[in-house]
């Protein structure tokens, strides 16, 4: 295969050391999530560490199709070298559960075009680039309010939520909850749109870790601040 890089690494040769590194325990933790890869997310990311940032190579992983590639592009890409339209492209393409986290997460959100896609997104018909927009909103919502409509925000919440799909369910509920921890002239509001639509009130929750529930969430990591 022709070298893809300056480095000399080829897509061949990472391929070959992720297959190296599948370990049938990762995969099945891993499946139970979504994700249908088994490598572990550490020797991921040490063998990302090597491989150091390769705009290139990534691109050329990415274009594998195949999850523990994609999820190493992300890790070795330059967030800020992507298009617009590459993005949209990518996010679409992302149908496991990591790769979508990932990718929204570690480039989209460094990316000058976040905010076009942003508004693009949130009203996709997609519900999975949905809730990409949605995630960005919810960015927004915590670090850069100014200029968002947050009363909207939950008029939207609040009528579309309860049957929203499960993804896009998920990231319209972080971003209820980011609204009723950080602005408090709306947290009343926040809290009474999640005890009424009881959205992931029932998630089981492991001991000493928050509940999703939007009104449980809220309430806690108020108190937290309060604490402090």
């Amino acid at each position: 295969m022709a070298r893809t890089t300056v480095t000399g690494t080829t897509v061949a040769e990472v391929l070959a050391e992720l297959a190296a590194l599948e370990d049938p325990r990762a995969r099945a933790v891993n499946e139970r999530h979504g994700d249908d890869h088994g490598v572990n997310l550490g020797r991921l990311r040490a063998l990302a560490k090597q491989l150091k940032t390769q705009q290139e190579l990534a691109r050329r992983l990415w274009e594998t199709d195949d999850t523990a590639a994609r999820l190493l592009a992300i890790l070795i890409c330059r967030p800020k070298a992507f298009e617009q339209h590459e993005l949209d492209v990518m996010v679409r393409q992302s149908r496991a559960p990591k790769v979508h986290d990932w990718l929204v997460n570690y480039v989209v959100k460094k990316s000058p075009h976040a905010e076009e896609l942003r508004v693009a997104w949130s009203a996709d018909p997609d519900p999975v680039v949905a809730s990409a927009g949605w995630a960005l909103t919810t960015e927004r919502v915590a670090k850069r309010p100014a200029g968002l409509e947050l009363a909207g925000l939950l008029d939207v919440i609040e009528a579309t939520m309860r049957n929203a799909p499960d993804r896009l369910q998920w990231s319209m509920n972080d971003c209820l909850a980011q609204i009723g921890i950080q602005h408090a002239e709306h947290r009343a509001r926040a809290i009474d749109i999640g005890e009424r639509l009881e959205v992931l009130k029932d998630y089981p929750t492991p001991p000493n870790c928050t509940s999703p529930f939007a009104p449980v969430w809220i309430a806690e990591m108020v108190r937290r601040r309060q604490d402090d």
